[in-house]
């Protein structure tokens, strides 16, 4: 999936939501519903409900955790825009979301997504995970996704980065690719194997090992 897709499909929603929807609710709550955009501020914990679409351009401090739900869609900022987003504290964790898109955030407590809900629908009509230039503490799976596209590309990790069943539509898709890693990286079942496809990419860095799909990337 090329990348000036992605961005077009993203500036262009996210104008019409700014346009037409207000901020997250209940900011000064301990937990944040977000269905629509998060706007710039500290959170606690922030959950993106079942079917919501939560974006936003940062910088975020979220300290409790950000949790998104079956079906729903997170994004936070942009690989175009290479500025910091913010930190989020206490993970990302994701059941069977649609699309989670983070760029330029520390993540403090590791990133645990598990599931999708299938390559078609959500709010830019396809469906796809972007893991981008992060700093990771606390390693990151994703497990069993099975969107469009997925990209897990130029993120710093401190711990294991397990990335296994995702079974994409793109056979560009899967772009593991300019990490560096401090713990092992672990690749198994995924379709369509693991790959630099159009990302120009550069081989993972790892201090630790390298096991199955990933041995060579």
């Amino acid at each position: 999936m090329k990348r000036s897709v992605r961005l077009l499909c993203v500036v262009a929603f996210v104008a019409a939501l700014v346009v037409s929807i207000p901020g997250a609710a209940g900011a000064a709550s301990s937990s944040t519903t977000c269905t629509d955009v998060l706007a710039a501020g500290t959170y606690h914990r922030v959950v993106v409900p079942q079917g919501a679409v939560c974006l936003s351009e940062g910088p975020v401090t979220i300290r409790g955790g950000l949790y998104i739900e079956s079906g729903a869609t997170f994004v936070l900022g942009s690989e175009e825009n290479p500025v910091d987003t913010g930190t989020i504290s206490g993970g990302v964790h994701a059941r069977n979301a649609a699309s989670v898109q983070i760029h330029f955030t520390t993540i403090n407590g590791g990133v645990d997504l598990r599931g999708g809900s299938g390559p078609f629908g959500g709010p830019f009509e396809v469906t796809w995970n972007a893991i981008e230039d992060n700093r990771i503490n606390g390693g990151a799976t994703v497990e069993g996704y099975d969107g469009f596209w997925f990209g897990f590309i130029r993120n710093h990790v401190n711990g294991s980065v397990n990335l296994n069943n995702n079974v994409l539509t793109d056979p560009d898709g899967n772009e593991y690719v300019t990490n560096t890693i401090h713990g092992s990286l672990n690749c198994a079942g995924n379709s369509p194997a693991p790959q630099v496809g159009d990302s120009e990419g550069e081989p993972n860095q790892v201090t630790g090992v390298k096991t199955g799909q990933c041995v060579g990337l």
